[in-house]
């Protein structure tokens, strides 16, 4: 857990007036510990994310939401694709086999992956 002064410390284009305006825009939800608001390694991460979207990249702050809702959406969609792939690979050869060639990806593999032997 990190503490606001270490954050913003540590992040060196990082303003404290932009982190306050991003957790009451709850574009960051930090943590309180013992009266102390803290930030958890991952929303730490994110901190650095809209960092980088903001002074690098230069989103304007009014297309910063937009721009993090459609991250989190990307993140939500690898998630449930590694979670996806997971079950599929813990299922019987011809069982994968039946699911990629449902959606198409056993299209062009050899002839012992397509008869339902996934090496």
């Amino acid at each position: 857990m990190m503490r606001v002064e270490d954050i913003v410390e540590r992040i060196e284009a990082l303003q404290r007036s932009d982190l306050d305006a991003w957790i009451s825009e709850a574009l960051i939800s930090p943590q309180e510990d013992a009266g102390v608001i803290v930030f958890s390694e991952m929303e730490c991460a994110r901190i650095r994310l809209i960092c980088t979207l903001r002074y690098e990249l230069e989103i304007d702050a009014d297309t910063l939401p937009t721009v993090l809702s459609l991250v989190d959406q990307l993140y939500q969609t690898r998630r449930q694709l590694l979670r996806l792939t997971a079950a599929v690979a813990a299922q019987d050869k011809s069982v994968q086999a039946a699911i990629l060639g449902a959606i198409g990806l056993n299209d062009g593999l050899d002839e012992e992956t397509s008869s339902g032997s996934l090496a």
